[in-house]
């Protein structure tokens, strides 16, 4: 037992080490956010990792994070602006962050109205520190999740969006983060704050430009005002060595909507953590979600919806492909407070298996306190079907490209959800490119 105490202390010791440099580096923060910084790291160094033995981590070990501890990237690596061809959606402004730091050459101008606050979080805290102090934090529990209080306590730079009432951000904005270090770890710290009546869409992407193991552990708030609509997308492309654990945590006032898309696509080992609290009538979210998962990879979505008022509306849609010996993991919580009457309630998993060595884990589950709700859940896992297969060889379709085209199917359900038309176009590209005889499927769609 000493042994596993000490060995459980040493693999702290190294964040707790960091965030000693990082402090001692005299961050230009209020004395607030630097005392948030320290009741983090007290939380993890109480919390420790997660492990196997904790419900919410029964199907997921990260020990190989633990005992890899990463140091936090000290500065950005280098990037060319020719390698992000690949990585950027037209019609977009794009902000780019490099290891955990933000690189405004690599970065375009953002289309603002006017009163519209959009810039990388070091800045906001020295332009706007009360309005990032009054949001940072409020809604994250980092007392109870890990890798929420490494970020917190940890994070250097990040993006902060805030949106006035009444004003509407018509271009996407793409914030890419890019893993570029091996055995480093980077802390992105995102803030959205919509105020009543207003409107933007945001896209996160991670990608990896190291074929190496490192570590991005982003955390996202979301801050909904009466009325607002945040439209939000997540493309997760880490390198096949990567890991990579975040958490999206969001609070929506009165009438507001979130429409949340998540696509995990990379990453030897993936958690995404998202948590919504739907804090007044008529609200509205929706969370629909993909993964792809093949080889050794590892993915896990776990999330939980509050209805704290009535007349509330969620709906949960993830979708997963697995092949190799690919693994994943879906448990989903909806939790309807007493209070929240005529709430309106959907969580579906869905997982099409690959491979005879494929395996998925899938716990949708309600918590229901509430007397007059409509409430459904359900989850299901398998494999092509053969009738469908049979029926595309007979039109003659290879039986290869017929079980492509049925994958495919599957897939772009999520997909055609996405509403910017460069990232759905780059999404569906990537699906004819992954399938075999991938060049029929686009003719047949």
């Amino acid at each position: 037992m000493q042994a596993v105490v000490e060995r459980s202390s040493a693999e702290k010791n190294v964040y707790v080490e960091g965030f000693k440099a990082l402090e001692a580096e005299g961050l230009a923060e209020s004395e607030a956010l630097r005392s948030l910084r320290r009741r983090a790291i007290e939380g993890f160094e109480a919390l420790g990792f997660p492990t196997p033995k904790m419900e919410r981590w029964r199907n997921t070990n990260v020990s190989r994070i633990a005992k890899a501890q990463f140091r936090a990237a000290e500065r950005p690596g280098e990037v060319r602006r020719e390698s992000l061809a690949p990585h950027v959606y037209d019609g977009t402004g794009r902000m780019v962050f490099v290891d955990g730091f933000f690189v405004p050459e690599l970065s375009t101008p953002l289309k603002l109205p006017a009163g519209v606050l959009a810039t990388n979080l070091v800045e906001a805290k020295k332009l706007h520190g009360g309005l990032v102090e009054s949001h940072l934090g409020h809604h994250v529990d980092f007392e109870d999740q890990a890798f929420a209080a490494l970020n917190t306590a940890l994070h250097r730079d990040g993006f902060f969006l805030y949106v006035p009432k009444n004003a509407v951000v018509e271009e996407p904005i793409h914030l890419l983060f890019l893993g570029t270090t091996p055995e480093t770890a980077a802390y992105p710290r995102n803030l959205l704050v919509l105020e009543d009546n207003s409107q933007a869409t945001i896209i996160e992407s991670y990608v990896g430009l190291t074929e190496e193991a490192y570590l991005t552990c982003p955390v996202t708030e979301v801050s909904l005002g009466v009325n607002a609509v945040l439209d939000h997308y997540k493309v997760q492309r880490e390198s096949l060595a990567a890991f990579h654990i975040a958490v999206q945590q969001s609070w929506q006032d009165r009438d507001s909507a979130l429409r949340s898309h998540s696509i995990s696509i990379g990453g030897a080992l993936v958690r995404n953590d998202l948590n919504g609290y739907l804090d007044g009538e008529g609200v509205s979210c929706t969370l629909n979600g993909l993964y792809l998962v093949d080889g050794k990879q590892h993915v896990d979505n776990h999330m939980r919806m509050d209805h704290a008022k009535p007349n509330g509306y969620s709906h949960e849609l993830y979708k997963g492909v697995l092949n190799g010996s690919g693994r994943a993991v879906f448990n989903g919580l909806i939790h309807v407070h007493e209070d929240a009457q005529k709430t309106d309630a959907v969580q579906s998993n869905r997982n099409l298996l690959l491979s005879k060595n494929a395996l998925a884990h899938s716990n949708p589950q309600l918590e229901i306190f509430a007397d007059d709700v409509r409430c459904t859940h359900g989850s299901t896992i398998g494999q092509l079907d053969d009738d469908a297969i049979f029926y595309l060889r007979s039109r003659g379709i290879g039986e290869e490209a017929a079980r492509s085209l049925l994958t495919y199917a599957f897939a772009s359900d999520i997909v055609e959800r996405i509403k910017v038309e460069s990232l759905r176009q780059d999404l569906e590209e990537y699906l004819f490119t992954r399938l075999p005889r991938g060049e029929v499927v686009r003719q047949a769609v």
